[in-house]
């Protein structure tokens, strides 16, 4: 059986604003097995905006672990992140697990992956997903060269551009700001 996989999910900081999207395709094989897939999700009343890519039901799990870390540590994005992170590496069910996940608070901006992984961008650009290249190298683009537009705004051009090229990846945006 093949596994239902979802695609691109960038996150920006930008003039004192943050912001994270994803489209809403979720591919099995080469086909469109859905095309409204919530891939963002808000923890701690909002305080904290995740986003994932990968398997699915791979990426449920990590939500859930990572909300019971942000418990665990007061809220603590980035202690709860680094924990995440020691165990996705050492347990032996989690690291089977496909998927990658994007944290964001109002202050940084953080990409989870498998191998233990805890990278905060140095630009303050974080893309994962099959459509990740394309959505950075706008945000990138739309940062330097349209310094006048939100944080929302270049996440929302860099998925519009991703989809253009990505056909792992659709217009059927969901964009959230951590408050």
């Amino acid at each position: 059986m093949e596994k239902i996989r979802s695609t691109t999910v960038l996150a920006v900081v930008h003039n004192g604003q943050v912001a994270i999207g994803a489209d809403g395709q979720a591919t099995m094989g080469n086909t469109v097995a859905k095309n409204h897939v919530r891939k963002i999700r808000k923890m701690l009343d909002g305080k904290i905006v995740t986003g994932f890519a990968g398997s699915t039901a791979d990426a449920f799990t990590l939500l859930e672990r990572f909300e019971e870390k942000l418990n665990a540590y007061g809220g603590n994005m980035k202690r709860a992140s680094i924990e995440l992170a020691k165990d996705w590496r050492t347990d032996r069910y989690l690291r089977k697990l496909e998927a990658m996940m994007i944290v964001a608070n109002k202050e940084e901006t953080l990409i989870i992956s498998g191998t233990g992984d805890v990278l905060e961008p140095e630009n303050g650009i974080a893309a994962i997903g099959s459509g990740s290249n394309y959505a950075l190298s706008a945000a990138l683009a739309l940062r330097k060269h349209a310094a006048h537009l939100s944080a929302e705004e270049i996440v929302r051009e860099g998925l519009t551009i991703a989809a253009d090229i990505c056909i792992y990846t659709n217009h059927n945006f969901i964009i959230e700001k951590p408050v």
